[in-house]
């Protein structure tokens, strides 16, 4: 054999020897077939309240079966830290997802998992100068049966192709991003903590990376997906509860606007007044509106309350969504689940802050929390508005709705019973 031929030969051998062992070090059950180009592919209640789906063109989608697959090298795999040291969001696994768009190439390009690596993007990238960006966050949950279970992501996908389709960016088949995203965690499977406080939050973003100048809708686009292992979102009281500021000096979304989009426009804004509230104490903002003091979202969750209604029965209520509030998952499945229960009755109506103070001063209120999908559920003991703090008895319930509706959650999402809104991956 020529000299020049071997050399390229024990090169491509070192550069591929992960491929060729039959056990990986990022992922201990499963067998890949990495070299070949591609791989193929291996009772959800509808909610009166969910708005119009987005009207997608399968034609012009990308597809799963398409998807390429690039591992990293051995020396590209990173060490996996303990559950207590994760936080959230400080650490990325060892591989991502990657889909261009290019209108001049007709569209959606091949969707490829790789090595986790930085983007490289020109400086007059619109999603730089003009928010033209959009993400989404679902978590992977490994069960008590050691299975990986997605939750609903269905619903994260419709809301990613509204926010597109707002944001002029392009817009896709979202089963097949699901597909794609459930390969990249197989792969990664080994990052999916073997915790039920700890779970592997997966973060869909997709922007305008067009190099030019001018408010209008992009020509080219990055739709990514990484992954962090992650464990709680919020650092709370000694009992588990958060203290809110409800300032109506500022508000986070208006009529007409993108506040019901997951959208980076509407997160950005929000820091100085939650660092404002955390200067006096509290742990997040609960966002209002309005001259009457519209509760809508209380940090980036969607809010809730329990109460004794007018006719005297257990009420759950929550904010309308008006256009002013994200249609949260967590949300919508929480309606949907209590809706079943018949101890409690469940409404969507405007709830302003003096209904609040009325509620707690009759002794009628009961609880309050914010739900989503980093924090799950988060129980309210205290509300700072206009120079009082109102104390919030949600921590003093016997058997409080919150804690009924996190266990009823989490038995779905870690696998303690079959449920249609688990999604097994493998």
């Amino acid at each position: 054999m020529p000299i020049r031929r071997s050399q390229v030969l024990v090169k491509w051998i070192f550069e591929n020897q992960h491929k060729l062992q039959t056990i990986r070090w990022c992922s201990s059950s499963l067998r890949y077939k990495e070299l070949e180009d591609s791989v193929q592919a291996d009772h959800v209640a509808p909610s009166p309240t969910q708005k119009p789906h987005p009207q997608i063109t399968p034609e012009i989608s990308f597809k799963y079966e398409d998807l390429q697959v690039r591992l990293a090298a051995p020396y590209q795999l990173t060490p996996k830290p303990e559950a207590k040291e994760l936080g959230f969001g400080k650490y990325f696994t060892d591989h991502m997802l990657k889909i261009y768009y290019h209108k001049e190439l007709g569209g959606w390009q091949k969707p490829e998992i790789m090595p986790f690596e930085n983007l490289n993007i020109h400086p007059a990238a619109k999603a730089l100068h003009y928010a033209i960006q959009l993400f989404e966050g679902l978590k992977a949950y490994r069960g008590v049966d050691d299975k990986i279970r997605l939750f609903r992501p269905e619903l994260n996908m419709e809301r990613m192709n509204l926010a597109a389709q707002r944001s002029g960016l392009p817009m896709f088949d979202g089963e097949e991003l699901v597909q794609c995203i459930k390969r990249l965690v197989q792969i990664d499977q080994e990052w999916v903590p073997h915790s039920e406080t700890s779970t592997l939050y997966i973060r869909p973003t997709l922007i305008g990376i067009e190099p030019t100048f001018g408010i209008m809708a992009p020509e080219s686009a990055l739709l990514f997906v990484i992954l962090s292992p992650v464990s709680a979102y919020y650092k709370a009281s000694s009992d588990g509860a958060v203290s809110i500021f409800a300032d109506p000096n500022v508000v986070r979304a208006f009529p007409g606007g993108v506040g019901n989009r997951k959208v980076g426009s509407n997160y950005g804004p929000t820091i100085e007044a939650t660092a404002r509230a955390a200067k006096l104490g509290h742990h997040q903002v609960l966002w209002l509106f309005g001259p009457d003091h519209q509760l809508t979202e209380v940090g980036a969750m969607n809010i809730f309350m329990v109460h004794i209604n007018d006719q005297g029965d257990k009420q759950l209520s929550t904010p309308p969504l008006n256009g002013l509030i994200l249609p949260g998952v967590t949300r919508r499945s929480i309606i949907e689940l209590a809706s079943q229960w018949e101890d409690i009755v469940v409404r969507e109506e405007v709830i302003t802050m003096d209904r609040v103070i009325q509620l707690n001063q009759q002794g009628r209120l009961l609880e309050m929390f914010g739900a989503g999908t980093a924090v799950i559920i988060s129980p309210i003991s205290r509300v700072g508005f206009l120079e009082q703090n109102i104390e919030i008895p949600t921590m003093k319930q016997s058997n409080p709705v919150f804690q009924r509706v996190k266990d009823t959650l989490l038995a779905i999402q870690y696998g303690h019973v079959e449920h249609p809104y688990a999604k097994v991956i493998s």
